[in-house]
C-alpha cells in the first residue's frame, strides 16, 4: 500500500469507535413526514428523471409484450410468496415474515452489531456474505413494481410497500451485514429508486413509509459518500458506488446535499470509466463478469443523466460505446461471452431479458446511441430496453427489424492490443455449419492495481468456439468465500487451457483477492488473414525460478481439416515438470481413440483433439479430489465436464505440438 493508503484506512479505523457511539442516533427515523413534502408529486418529479414512460405500459411493443407481461406475472407471483431465485442455489425461500438478515445455505441468522465489525470473509461467522446481500440488493422490489404497472394490480404494490417495511424495521442504519459495504448500499439505491418510479400511482406507498424510506436513502447516501472505495479496493466496487448515488439524487433530489453529492458521483464516474477500462473497451480488471455489471451501471447513469438535463461528456459516452462494442465483438460467433477472470453474476436491476444479459446490454445501448450493429446483436432482447428507455424505444417498437442485421457478415479476426486478447475467427454470423470459428488467446495483464482482485493465472490461455457452441472453455468461478480451496483451483494456472510448470501457478497467489509475483504476457506476432491467421504470445511468470522459463504460444487458425494448430515451447536450461491443459464445455462428450487422440462431440459436430505424442494424457471428468473436469457458469454452482491433463518431464528446451480437427 501506498502512504496516502496506509493514512486513509488508519483514519477509518480510529473513526470507527466515534461512528459506533452515533449509530443510536443516526439510526433514528424522522419524526414527521414533513421533510419529504407531498409524495405523489415528488415520485412523479423523480421518475420523469428516469423516464415518462412510467405512467402507462403502454407502450409495449405488439406481440412481445404479451409474451414478456406472462412471464413478469409468473415471477412476480413467485415474489408474492417470498421465493426469489439465488445463485446457483435455484429458488430459495426468504421465510415467511421475512428474516432480511439470513444466510439460506447454511441456515442462520447473521450477526445484528455495528456493521464495521464484522469481518464479511468469515466464512465461519456469516456463511458466504453474497448470499446475505444478494436478495438485499432488492432486484425482486422492481419486478414487483413491474407486475404492478402492467397489471394495476395493488397486490403488487402492497408486497413491496410490506417488504419495503420490515426491511427499514430489521436493518436499522449501521447494523447487521446489510451496511457493510457501500457498493451494496449503491445496488440497493438504485433498485428503490426504480421500484417507486413504477409504482407511482399506487397508494399502497404512503406518506409514513415514504418518509422512513427517504431518511433510509439519506443514510445510504451519507454512507457511501464518506466511504467511497479508494486505492487499491477502488474498482468495480466504486463505480457501483457512485452510480447509486447519481441515480438515488436525480430521483431524491429535493435534499440540500443532493445537488453536491451527483456532482462529485458524475466525477468519479467520467474518471472511472477511463481508469478502469482500455482504450479498446477491455476491462482492466481482466473480468469479462465485471465489465458487463459496470457497463450496466454506466448505461443507466447515461440515461438518467439525459433524462435530468446533465448528459455525461463525449469522452464518457465514447468509452461506453467502446466497452460495449468489445462485448459485442467477441460474443458475434453464438454461445456466450468467454469466462474470463472473475464473475459473480452480478448485475443492477431486473428489468426483464435477463436470460439474455449482453443482448439486453447492447440493445439498450444501440436505441441510446443509435447505432443498429447493437441493435442487430440484441433483436432477441429488446425488453429491458423498453422497460429502461420507454417512449425512447417508440419509434424502434414500430419496426423492431429496422436495423441492418449482422446475419451473412463475415466473422473477422480483431487484436485487442491494449486489453491483451486476440481473437482469430472465420466464417459467417449466419453459418450455423463447421465453418463458423472463433479462437480467442489470452495476453493480458493479471488484473487491476495492486491487488488484482479479479484476475486469473491464466496468460497465453485459449478459448475456442465451433459452429455457435463452446469447446475449449475458461471453467469459470464458482465461489468466493464458501472453500478456500475450490477459490484457488478456479483461478489457478491449471484450471485455463494453457501450461503449468513444476506444479506452480504463473502468478503467486496471495489471498483470496490478492497475488504477488505477476506474470507479464506479450504478443510478439499478430498475423490476422481473411479466414483466420497466427498470433505468438509469451509471458515470463516462471523465469521468478531458479532456472527461469519462458512459455512461448503460436497458435493458427486456418482453412485446413486440422483448423487449429497450437505450438508450445518451454524455454530453459535445466528438467521440469509440464503439464498442458485442456478444458471443455459441460456439452462436449469425449471419446480416447486408440491411437492416442481424443474425439469430441457437440453440437452435432465431431472435433479430433490430437496431442504431442511425448506426452501422457488422461481424461478426467468431474472429479473432486484433483478438481478437473467442473465448469461453473453460475455462482455457487459447478458442473461435471471433461478435461484433458497431458504430462512429461523435460530437459532443457520443449515443444510441444496440439492441433484440432474437423472429423
Amino acid at each position: 500500500m501506498s502512504t496516502g493508503e496506509i493514512w486513509w484506512r488508519c483514519r477509518a479505523k480510529l473513526r470507527a469507535p466515534i461512528d459506533r457511539m452515533m449509530l443510536p442516533s443516526r439510526s433514528r427515523p424522522p419524526s414527521s413526514v414533513d421533510v419529504v413534502g407531498d409524495v405523489p408529486a415528488h415520485l412523479s418529479a423523480g421518475a420523469n428523471h428516469l423516464g415518462a414512460h412510467f405512467a402507462d405500459a403502454d407502450w409495449f411493443p405488439a406481440g412481445e409484450g404479451e409474451a414478456w407481461r406472462s412471464a413478469l406475472i409468473a415471477q412476480a407471483d413467485r415474489v408474492l410468496e417470498h421465493v426469489v431465485p439465488l445463485f446457483g442455489l435455484g429458488e430459495v425461500s426468504l421465510g415467511n415474515p421475512i428474516v432480511w438478515n439470513y444466510e439460506p445455505e447454511v441456515g442462520r441468522a447473521t450477526p445484528l452489531t455495528p456493521a464495521p465489525r464484522i469481518d464479511y470473509r468469515a466464512f465461519d461467522e456469516v456463511g458466504d456474505c453474497k448470499l446475505v446481500w444478494e436478495p438485499n440488493r432488492h432486484q425482486h422490489f422492481v419486478v414487483l413494481a413491474r407486475a404492478y404497472r402492467v397489471t394495476r394490480d395493488e397486490r403488487y404494490a402492497e408486497e413491496l410497500a410490506s417488504q419495503f417495511d420490515t426491511w427499514l424495521t430489521q436493518c436499522p442504519y449501521g447494523y447487521g451485514m446489510n451496511w457493510r459495504s457501500p457498493l451494496e448500499l449503491g445496488i440497493r439505491l438504485i433498485n428503490w429508486v426504480w421500484a417507486l418510479a413504477i409504482v407511482n400511482g399506487s397508494q399502497a406507498v404512503t406518506p409514513e413509509l415514504f418518509a422512513r424510506i427517504v431518511h433510509s436513502v439519506e443514510r445510504h447516501l451519507w454512507d457511501i459518500t464518506r466511504n467511497y472505495s479508494r486505492f487499491s479496493s477502488a474498482n468495480n466496487h466504486v463505480i457501483g458506488e457512485a452510480a447509486g448515488v447519481f441515480i438515488a439524487t436525480s430521483f431524491f433530489d429535493q435534499h440540500g446535499e443532493a445537488s453536491a453529492r451527483r456532482m462529485r458521483a458524475r466525477e468519479i464516474l467520467e474518471l472511472e470509466i477511463i481508469r478502469q477500462s482500455f482504450e479498446d473497451g477491455g476491462t482492466r480488471e481482466q473480468a469479462w463478469g465485471y465489465q458487463l455489471f459496470v457497463s450496466e451501471f454506466f448505461l443507466l447513469c447515461a440515461l438518467a443523466g439525459k433524462r435530468a438535463g446533465e448528459p455525461f461528456s463525449p469522452r464518457f459516452l465514447t468509452r461506453l460505446q467502446a466497452m460495449l462494442d468489445f462485448v459485442a465483438r467477441l460474443n458475434e460467433s453464438g454461445g456466450s461471452l468467454p469466462m474470463v477472470g472473475d464473475a459473480d453474476d452480478g448485475y443492477v436491476l431486473d428489468l426483464g431479458g435477463r436470460d439474455n444479459y449482453v443482448e439486453s446490454m447492447l440493445y439498450v445501448a444501440g436505441v441510446m446511441f443509435d447505432r443498429p450493429d447493437f441493435r442487430a446483436h440484441g433483436l432477441r432482447s429488446r425488453e429491458y430496453a423498453c422497460w429502461a428507455m420507454g417512449s425512447g424505444m417508440q419509434d424502434d417498437a414500430d419496426d423492431p427489424v429496422s436495423s441492418p442485421s449482422a446475419a451473412g457478415k463475415p466473422l473477422k479476426s480483431v487484436a485487442f492490443s491494449q486489453s491483451g486478447y486476440y481473437l482469430l475467427q472465420r466464417g459467417g454470423r449466419d453459418d450455423h455449419g463447421d465453418d463458423r470459428i472463433s479462437v480467442l488467446m489470452d495476453c493480458g495483464e493479471l488484473g487491476f492495481l495492486s491487488l488484482a482482485a479479479h484476475g486469473h493465472a491464466d496468460s497465453l490461455s485459449l478459448v475456442v468456439r465451433v459452429g455457435g457452441h463452446d469447446v475449449l472453455v475458461d471453467p469459470g468461478t464458482y465461489d468466493y468465500f464458501a472453500d478456500e480451496r475450490w477459490r484457488k483451483y478456479f483461478r489457478s494456472t491449471r484450471a485455463h487451457n494453457t501450461l503449468e510448470i513444476d506444479g506452480l501457478d504463473q502468478s503467486a497467489m496471495l489471498g483470496a483477492f490478492l497475488w504477488g509475483d505477476r506474470a507479464q504476457s506479450r504478443c510478439t506476432e499478430w498475423a490476422p488473414t481473411e479466414r483466420g491467421g497466427r498470433v505468438v504470445g509469451e509471458h515470463d511468470g516462471y523465469t521468478r525460478l531458479a532456472d527461469p522459463i519462458v512459455h512461448r504460444r503460436t497458435v493458427v487458425l486456418s482453412d485446413d481439416e486440422a483448423f487449429l494448430s497450437v505450438e508450445d515451447e518451454v524455454v530453459a536450461a535445466g528438467a521440469h515438470d509440464v503439464s498442458q491443459h485442456w478444458h471443455f464445455s459441460e456439452h462436449c462428450d469425449i471419446e480416447q481413440n486408440d491411437t492416442g487422440s481424443f474425439r469430441v462431440s457437440v453440437g452435432g459436430r465431431t472435433l479430433v483433439l490430437s496431442l504431442d505424442p511425448q506426452v501422457t494424457a488422461t481424461l478426467i471428468r468431474g472429479d473432486e479430489s484433483s478438481f478437473f473436469g467442473w465448469v461453473s457458469r453460475k455462482y455457487h454452482k459447478k458442473v461435471p465436464s471433461y478435461a484433458i491433463v497431458g504430462r512429461l518431464r523435460t530437459s532443457g528446451k520443449a515443444t510441444l505440438r496440439t492441433q484440432l480437427s474437423l472429423a
